[in-house]
């Protein structure tokens, strides 16, 4: 199977959650990356304008005697005094280089920020984000003044390192990915709901369907949304089409079989007043074409009983929602044929198991083995085989083949005898008989009949249904 027949195999509710769960993803992955960047932006600015504060308290505390810098005793930022605390504080001139620092910053080198800031106007704020010689992430801001005597430039600066504000980061993202995957479970739940809602008139327009299917009902309510109206009233109209085409075609069935009836009886009774008469006025040549004729007049009569019982079927009622087990259908006709031809004492294998059930008509199924099965004893030599198995690959399919060690049927036949109106005129005497009833029956329930040599020797037939329940395939087509 294609993908593209794999996708077409999906319900409409599965192709439509399946959308709206991209497009969620797509959404709340997009909305998750933009708050991110909004968090991160606003805890960045944050940062900066507390560095900027910290600066303005460097610049309180510092004092200078004779050119030299010192600090006050009172910094006012307690991690200024604590040794390796991550907040550093450093005074430097671009001339002369690093002249204070805070006592945290006692023992961490810069050798790589000092170049960040030596351009920084006097007057100006710098804020960036480095990386030591260490590998660890600082924040940097650095604020350039000139000191009282209105000549000399110094820079302040306040380093501070990024451990606090990426445990914020992974915190916060750890909430938003939580609750936005909340969010998606919620509105998952919601959308299957919201579908199942808006989907439930198809699967009521599929239970009437089968209601219709079933003779519980003669066609669909009205009272469907406004956008499947058009669906169901086209549906009545088909419906109510099938309907008159059926009664058109068992009406026609019935008249011509009772116009075939009077015929026939007039035919018959010419054969038995011919039949009647003493075997000396007779000719073995005559009386062989008499006993013909009375077996092909029985064999009509036969198949015209049959057409008028099906013309006369009532239309409340359908064929297709009854079940009858294959197994026992077969098993009646066997021992009705092999009755019939005891004398050629036929060696039948039957490979059939139990439980599976036809569903339709038992005399349509009837007839269809029945034809299949009598040219398999009339033809076969010494041995039948009949196989009935079950496909439920690529589609649920019951096969049943039906095959004898006779003379077959010619490969330029075997399509032939199955085309409906052909003549068979042609053929054998009776080879092919029955079989254009077979393939109009098998048509009528969208089955298929195919012939095929078989490896006993002779003919083939396979009788494929789809109509069928069974152990492995619960259900079927039932059109």
């Amino acid at each position: 199977m294609s993908a593209e027949q794999k996708l077409s195999s999906y319900s409409l509710q599965t192709r439509l959650l399946t959308a709206v769960s991209v497009l969620l993803t797509i959404f709340l992955g997009l909305t998750g990356i933009v708050l991110d960047r909004a968090f991160r932006s606003s805890i960045e600015a944050g940062v900066a304008e507390q560095m900027q504060a910290q600066i303005y308290v460097l610049l309180s505390a510092v004092e200078e005697d004779d050119g030299t810098f010192y600090f006050l005793q009172d910094l006012r930022e307690p991690r200024f005094t604590q040794l390796n605390s991550g907040l550093y504080g450093l005074v430097s001139n671009p001339a002369a280089g690093e002249v204070l620092r805070t006592p945290s910053a006692l023992e961490v080198d810069y050798p790589d920020f000092a170049e960040l800031w030596k351009d920084v106007n006097r007057g100006d704020f710098y804020f960036s984000r480095e990386f030591a010689g260490d590998g660890e992430e600082y924040f940097i801001a650095v604020y350039g003044v000139v000191w009282e005597n209105g000549t000399s430039s110094y820079d302040f600066a306040v380093i501070e390192s990024t451990s606090t504000y990426l445990a914020e980061v992974n915190n916060f993202r750890a909430s938003l990915w939580s609750w936005l995957g909340g969010v998606a479970v919620l509105l998952l739940v919601l959308q299957v709901l919201l579908l199942r809602w808006g989907l439930s008139p198809l699967r009521r327009l599929a239970i009437d369907l089968k209601s219709i299917e079933n003779s519980n009902s003669e066609q669909l309510d009205e009272d469907y949304p406004k956008e499947l109206q058009a669906v169901t009233q086209n549906l009545n109209l088909l419906i109510k089409s099938e309907r008159k085409q059926q009664l058109r075609y068992r009406e026609t069935l019935g008249d011509l079989a009772h116009s075939l009836k009077t015929p026939l009886a007039v035919i018959g009774g010419a054969v038995q007043e011919l039949s009647a008469k003493p075997s000396e006025q007779i000719d073995e040549d005559s009386i062989a074409h008499v006993q013909a004729v009375q077996e092909q007049l029985e064999r009509m009569n036969q198949i015209i009983g049959y057409q008028l019982q099906r013309a006369v079927k009532t239309n409340g009622g359908s064929s297709l929602a009854r079940r009858v087990e294959l197994k026992s259908c077969v098993e009646k006709i066997l021992r009705a044929l092999e009755k019939v031809y005891a004398a050629k004492s036929m060696c039948v294998t039957c490979e059939l198991e139990g439980g599976i059930y036809f569903l339709g008509d038992e005399r349509d199924l009837m007839e269809v083995l029945g034809n299949v099965l009598d040219n398999a004893f009339k033809y076969g030599s010494k041995t039948i085989q009949l196989t009935a198995s079950v496909r439920l690959s690529p589609a649920a399919q019951l096969s049943i083949k039906i095959e004898d060690d006779g003379p077959g049927i010619a490969t330029d036949h075997q399509e032939f005898v199955l085309q409906r109106g052909a003549r068979l005129d042609t053929l054998a005497q009776g080879q092919g008989i029955g079989l254009a009833v077979v393939t109009d029956i098998m048509s009528s329930y969208g089955g298929q009949i195919a012939v095929v040599d078989s490896p006993l020797g002779g003919a083939c037939v396979e009788l494929v249904f789809s109509n069928f329940q069974s152990p492995v395939h619960n259900g079927g087509s039932t059109s």
